[in-house]
């Protein structure tokens, strides 16, 4: 009896099982196979069946909405030339043109992901654009307009910035100029000074407007390239800024004035003007010479002009037989007697040397270059000394050498058949003018150089002073 219950118990369990397990599969079969399912037909892909997606019995979007949204989609991206797109129980079926294989592709990939497509088909057609194809230029030229468009506020504004930043900038020059003339500034200088003022008000002005263009990066490269510029531009015209940058320095040490008799790189003459790039002088000969600053700045310069006196010496050779003192006494005589030698610093006659004839000597003597002419003065000196000379009985003997004979030398005198006619006599007595005809005074020829120099072609901007002498003269 207990084992009858014990197997009635099992198979009342074993029914309960059973029922549960077929209403669990009765009420999961509709979603999986049940009869209203609609499958896609198989696909055969690498030789293998692809059993299709789920369909769903009740689409979330119905055929017409689908369409029309992938259609606008299709319009709005102007990609394809004529799309058609029609949908069929949740296909999707595109056709068209478009120019390139990644808009088609794009198209696919579009239907596709939209909400309710089970399949597409892509029947769009790639057609490559002919090379007389305008649309893209057009497109960019509107594109180009409407960009100008939108600009024309920014531009107009940045207009405005630029003209108040060049009137502040010449305002700036105007200042500057006016206040650096009361300081001792050459005029180049004072120039360059102004000029640099004015630039940086007109950089503040471009940094300005590039910012307000939303170009703050490039804003601080032109404010920070503006050094790099110069530094490149310093290098590519070395020479040009090198004579620049002597000009500066030169109109500031002013080591000669305008007028001024000076020496520099072996070329003497007379100080015309300082431009920006050469130092223009007119020689002694009436040629005009012009100097790079440069080589003004760098060379030795003798001027004449800013100590007028001068001292010129030569040298004079007398017999070893003539009283060297005497020979002094006579020639330091004719120094003070000379109306255009100065007697302070005092005059000298100096032994030089001991020749193979003659006992040379050499005169000293200072003139005021600013009044006679040292070569005047010097011609004129050297005349009335060797005139002492002969007057005192000085003998100057040549370098040849002298043969003396103590008891003289027989001459037997030939009679000619034609009398030889006597030479003429040399004058034995010289003139005792100071100057001579020939020498045309004593007076320094600095005047009519000036004159002529006044009348010549000058280039470039004069940067320095007048020499007193010279405005004496204007």
């Amino acid at each position: 009896m207990n084992q009858f219950k014990a197997s009635m118990a099992r198979f009342i369990c074993t029914a309960i099982l059973c029922s549960a397990v077929f209403a669990f599969t009765s009420a999961a079969a509709p979603k999986l196979y049940g009869s209203e399912d609609k499958l896609l037909p198989a696909k055969v892909l690498d030789g293998k069946l692809e059993l299709p997606g789920k369909v769903e019995v009740q689409p979330v979007a119905r055929d017409d909405e689908i369409r029309q949204r992938i259609a606008d989609i299709l319009k709005t991206t102007t990609w394809f030339g004529e799309p058609m797109v029609t949908v069929q129980e949740g296909i999707v079926f595109l056709k068209g043109t478009t120019e390139t294989d990644e808009s088609r592709q794009w198209a696919g990939n579009l239907a596709r992901n939209t909400e309710g497509v089970v399949a597409v088909v892509n029947q769009i057609e790639v057609v490559p654009t002919t090379v007389w194809d305008f649309d893209p230029t057009f497109q960019v030229l509107n594109d180009l307009a409407r960009g100008f468009v939108r600009l024309l506020p920014l531009i107009l504004v940045a207009v405005v910035v630029i003209a108040v930043s060049w009137l502040f900038a010449r305002l700036t020059v105007h200042i500057l100029r006016r206040g650096l003339i009361a300081r001792s500034l050459s005029r180049l200088l004072r120039e360059v000074l102004a000029r640099a003022g004015g630039m940086l008000v007109m950089l503040a002005g471009l940094y300005l407007v590039l910012r307000i263009a939303g170009l703050t990066q490039l804003a601080l490269t032109v404010v920070g390239g503006t050094g790099l510029i110069g530094l490149v531009l310093g290098i590519a015209f070395r020479d040009i800024t090198e004579n620049f940058l002597a000009s500066l320095f030169l109109s500031l040490q002013q080591p000669f004035r305008e007028g001024d008799l000076v020496e520099v790189a072996n070329v003497t003459g007379y100080v015309q003007r300082l431009t920006s790039r050469t130092t223009v002088l007119m020689t002694l000969d009436g040629n005009q010479a012009q100097i790079p600053n440069s080589t003004v700045f760098k060379s030795t310069i003798r001027n004449f002009t800013s100590n007028p006196n001068r001292r010129e010496d030569f040298i004079v050779g007398i017999g070893y037989d003539d009283s060297i003192p005497f020979a002094q006494e006579a020639a330091l005589k004719v120094l003070a007697e000379h109306p255009a030698v100065l007697s302070e610093p005092e005059p000298l006659v100096l032994v030089e040397n001991l020749g193979p004839s003659t006992v040379n000597l050499r005169v000293y003597f200072w003139l005021d270059g600013g009044r006679n002419s040292w070569l005047k003065v010097k011609s004129s000196v050297i005349r009335l000394v060797k005139r002492a000379f002969q007057e005192s009985g000085i003998s100057m003997p040549d370098e040849a050498r002298e043969v003396t004979f103590p008891h003289g030398v027989p001459v037997h005198m030939i009679e000619r058949e034609e009398a030889v006619k006597p030479a003429p006599a040399k004058p034995t007595v010289e003139p005792e003018t100071v100057a001579t005809k020939a020498e045309a005074g004593l007076q320094s020829e600095a005047g009519e150089i000036k004159k002529q120099a006044r009348k010549s072609w000058t280039p470039g901007e004069n940067l320095l002073t007048s020499s007193p002498s010279e405005e004496h003269q204007i």
